[in-house]
This record gives structure tokens, C-alpha cells and sequence, in this order.
């Protein structure tokens, strides 16, 4: 089913942050910032086994368990399981390492097979309080965890998840399944498969004001051609867009500190939010049916709010791109 037909909105909240992403935030705090998703209309949530060992699911569920389950939509992720044993070396997360090191201490298992996919749904369910997601994306099968033995993962994967979650939704259990990852091409490498078919893809951190020319040339084309819809995940590039100091998970490099620069230099002269600028770039792309930039405090949240209702003039998009700073094959707003 197309994910523009499911999910209930443009923005959503991505919970990465709330498995102590970077830093580690009280249980209160992390209440409160999905509460404020919440009051602020926000029905689209994602979130993961992987975020801090479970523990984004379980602060998403104390708060949306008290919530009626018609009222919003909830994905979460297959391909690590989580167990009740405690990590005793370090985990091994390819270039990712040290995400979650202020997460929860229990080790986890890397692993697609369609045994483990069942399993981390129900895990999962049981976390979150629920009895259903309606999405599910398959997690992190990329170079980026997983070096030169992506593709394995992949196989793995193809043989296992994807063939369970295509039974869960034509079993009516799930909605729709798709791809959750940092990379294109997983996604492009699934597209050009004679099945199954995924109803969508989380991209995240590739189609942002930043970085979104390598997605640009074969994922999306190929994503319209089938109909298929894209969730932007981290539009904030891992928050140097929004005031962080991290790009890629990792400390920004100078390059991309100085492209920032510029970016918040024309945002600055148009009046204009690079939130917003962030924002609406990312969801004027056909493909993109929603954005869910993470939060880890409630006016955060209020910020993105009002980031996505902002008015961009359109001297902004038009000298954006007279000035390079992004593709010109990339939609912009209002057609600039």
C-alpha cells in the first residue's frame, strides 16, 4: 500500500534520540518531548529495536500505549534482536560506533533471518505496549554497518525478512514494509528485484539539504517509476543542520561546516529558518510522503512545527540554486 495512503501527515517523529542518541536524557525528559509530539498533532512515529537496546521503544510506549491505537501510525524495525544479557565488549557497529553508548547495556543480535524477524516484531509489540505496528522497515542492511559484507546481509535478508513481512502484510498483520537505511543502494538493489515489492523506503540522511545528488540519480527515479514512497529520515543531516555539531553520526568536517555556513548565511537574508529550509526541501521531492526529525526536548518539537508551516519565499529556493548549493535535478517548493 502506498505510504502517502497510510501515514497521517508530513512530519513525523523519529526516536532515534530517545535511545540516548549522542547524550543521555532522562526518562522525564524523554516523556515529556513525546507528549509534546503529541499535543502538537504529530500521529506518525518511528522507532527502533537498535535505538539504545530497546529503550526508544519503551519510552515511545509508555506514553503512546495510554493513547487510542486507531489514532496514530507506528513503525518500528527488524534486524537486531535484543536480549536480557548484558553486552560485555564493545559492540562493533561499523562506522556507527559509539551511537548508543548511553543506551541500554543488553547485547544485541545482528541478524535478518525470518526466525529473528518474527521474533523482533514480537519483541517489539511487547516493548512498545502495542498489538500492531503498521509499518515495519528492515534495518541497517548497508555498507555503512556492515562493510564489504553488505551484500551477505542483504541475501540474508531477502530470504528471510523480506519474505515474512510480505506474508504479515498480505496477511493483513502490517500495512506496509520497506527499507530502512542509510544508503541507496539496498533500496536501488531491491527496486530491481522481480520480488517481492516493498511499499517504501526510510532513506535517512541522503536526501537533505546537504547530501541528496547521489539519491537523485538512480534511487528516486526509480522509486517513482514504481510508485514507490520515501520516509526522510534525519533531514537535519544528524543535527549540523539544526545547531548540532555532528554530521554522519560523527563530528562534522570542515567542508561540510563551511557549507552549513553558507546555507544559514542565505537562509539569514531571506528571512528564513534553515529548519524550514531543511524541512521543506527534503518533503518537495515527489516521492517523499513524510520527514521525522528527532527530538530530545519539547520545544524542539514546536520548532519543527512551525519550521513545516513557515512561509519560504521563493527568491530563497531561486538563488539557492543560482548559488549551487543544491542539485539542479532537485524539486524545490513553490516550483523555484
Amino acid at each position: 500500500m502506498s505510504l502517502k495512503k497510510i501515514l497521517p501527515g508530513r512530519l513525523g517523529f523519529g526516536t532515534a534520540p530517545l535511545g540516548n542518541m549522542f547524550r543521555a536524557i532522562s526518562d522525564d525528559e524523554a516523556r515529556a518531548t513525546v507528549e509534546a509530539a503529541w499535543d502538537h498533532g504529530i500521529r506518525f512515529y518511528d522507532t527502533a529495536p537498535f535505538y539504545g537496546a530497546g529503550l526508544a521503544e519503551t519510552r515511545l510506549g509508555e506514553v503512546l500505549s495510554a493513547k487510542p491505537r486507531d489514532s496514530y501510525v507506528l513503525s518500528s524495525k527488524v534486524g537486531r534482536v535484543i536480549l536480557d544479557e548484558h553486552e560485555s565488549a564493545t559492540r562493533d557497529l561499523g562506522e556507527k560506533g559509539g551511537l548508543f553508548e548511553h543506551g541500554n547495556p543488553n547485547k544485541i543480535v545482528h541478524e535478518w533471518t525470518a526466525e529473528a524477524t518474527e521474533r523482533s516484531v514480537e519483541d517489539s509489540l511487547r516493548r512498545l505496549g502495542t498489538d500492531r505496528l503498521d509499518i515495519v522497515w528492515v534495518h541497517d542492511i548497508a555498507q555503512d554497518f556492515h562493510g564489504d559484507l553488505w551484500l551477505q546481509k542483504f541475501e540474508e535478508a531477502r530470504t528471510g525478512a523480506f519474505r515474512v513481512l510480505t506474508r504479515l502484510r498480505d496477511e493483513g498483520v502490517i500495512k506496509a514494509w520497506g527499507l530502512g537505511v542509510n544508503r541507496t543502494e539496498p533500496i536501488e538493489l531491491t527496486l530491481a528485484l522481480d520480488e517481492p515489492r516493498p511499499d517504501g523506503f526510510l532513506l535517512a540522511g541522503r536526501y537533505t539539504l546537504l547530501d541528496h545528488e547521489h539519491a537523485l540519480q538512480r534511487l528516486l527515479p526509480m522509486a517513482q517509476e514504481q510508485g514507490v514512497d520515501m520516509v526522510v529520515g534525519g533531514p537535519y543531516s544528524s543535527g549540523v543542520l539544526a545547531g548540532g555539531t555532528h554530521f554522519e553520526y560523527q563530528q562534522a568536517p570542515a567542508e561540510i561546516v563551511e557549507r552549513v555556513g553558507a546555507l544559514k548565511a542565505l537562509a539569514e537574508k531571506h528571512g528564513v529558518s534553515i529548519k524550514a529550509a531543511a524541512l521543506q526541501f527534503s518533503l518537495a521531492h515527489p516521492a517523499a510522503a513524510a520527514v521525522i526529525p528527532g527530538a530530545t526536548r519539547p520545544s524542539r518539537i514546536a520548532e519543527d512545527t512551525a519550521a513545516l508551516n513557515e512561509t519560504v519565499p521563493a527568491a530563497f529556493w531561486t538563488e539557492l540554486r543560482a548559488a549551487g548549493l543544491v542539485s539542479p535535478a532537485a524539486p524545490l517548493p513553490n516550483n523555484a
